[in-house]
């Protein structure tokens, strides 16, 4: 593994982890009524908070194009969910919570399951494949999920929309994460004039901003111990299925190298639930509102 490609990553998800903290702490403040709208990224925008969260939201996405340009999205994906890392901290700081069992459980398995998937797959590159159904598919597939989920969330609102956006905005985010690695490779390939006449930059943005809708929506109606975790978790599924199913992406086959993927996928997973559940995570909305509740009934 490279070791620019490891600071790259590592970089983009400190930026990615403290911008999703400052854009939770701004959107629980924002109105209900402009959930799963675009008035929400307007109102939002006049918050100083949200913007600079947004910034180093936009900081972390480009250094991880950068690592994506130089190392293999099933390389860079496990490495960019180590951004709950980072939100922890952050979170940490302002509410001066221990991390406790729990706190270092959740940062050994994340850490842990990780390296041991890095280590088991060893992932390198490949010939992208060039069929386009293939990429269709793929991502006709990840976007239809997504669009599912956003659909179950419009009628669970308050209870596991949340959720359900968050993870619907890490599915795309995945896909965004893997149409960028195309783009870099169109712009090397024949710099602006090949970028612009092709349909993958037009994905990135509309991946990327159907994507901030979601998460934001799920930042407004809840903590941020329920989303980010669904959020980090998706994302770099949705972008190994893609480096793997198209972009030429391969990892070890051999059962001992499939039982270490699996079961570092499986721990990165429960690192991330438990991170995410950390009393350290700042509420949201939805949990001050029902403790305003309590208050008035004693």
């Amino acid at each position: 593994m490279s070791v620019l490609v490891l600071l790259l990553a590592v970089s983009a998800a400190c930026c990615l982890g403290f911008g999703f903290v400052l854009q939770q702490n701004a959107a629980q403040k924002a109105p209900l009524s402009d959930f799963l709208s675009f008035r929400l990224l307007l109102d939002l925008m006049r918050m100083p908070r949200w913007l600079g969260g947004l910034g180093l939201m936009v900081v972390g996405m480009v250094l991880g194009a950068v690592a994506l340009g130089e190392g293999e999205i099933s390389l860079v994906e496990p490495l960019l969910a180590t951004n709950l890392l980072f939100a922890l901290a952050l979170s940490r700081h302002q509410t001066r919570q221990p991390l406790g069992r729990q706190g270092w459980a959740g940062l050994l398995l994340l850490a842990g399951g990780v390296s041991a998937f890095i280590t088991g797959g060893e992932p390198r590159g490949g010939t992208a494949v060039a069929d386009p159904l293939r990429h269709w598919l793929i991502i006709g597939l990840v976007v239809g999920v997504a669009l599912v989920l956003t659909a179950y969330a419009k009628r669970s609102r308050l209870s596991w929309g949340p959720v359900l956006l968050a993870l619907a905005g890490g599915l795309l985010y995945g896909v965004q994460d893997a149409l960028t690695r195309v783009s870099g490779t169109l712009f090397s390939a024949g710099g602006f004039g090949e970028l612009l006449t092709a349909w993958q930059p037009y994905g990135v943005v509309a991946c990327g901003v159907t994507g901030l809708v979601l998460v934001q929506s799920a930042f407004e109606t809840a903590p941020l111990r329920m989303s980010l975790p669904a959020l980090t978790a998706a994302e770099p599924l949705a972008g190994i299925l893609c480096g793997v199913g198209f972009l030429g992406d391969r990892l070890r086959t051999d059962t001992g190298a499939l039982a270490w993927e699996a079961a570092g996928l499986a721990a990165v997973v429960g690192g991330i639930v438990l991170l995410g559940l950390h009393p350290a995570m700042p509420c949201g909305t939805g949990e001050t509102e029902s403790s305003a509740r309590d208050l008035q009934r004693r």
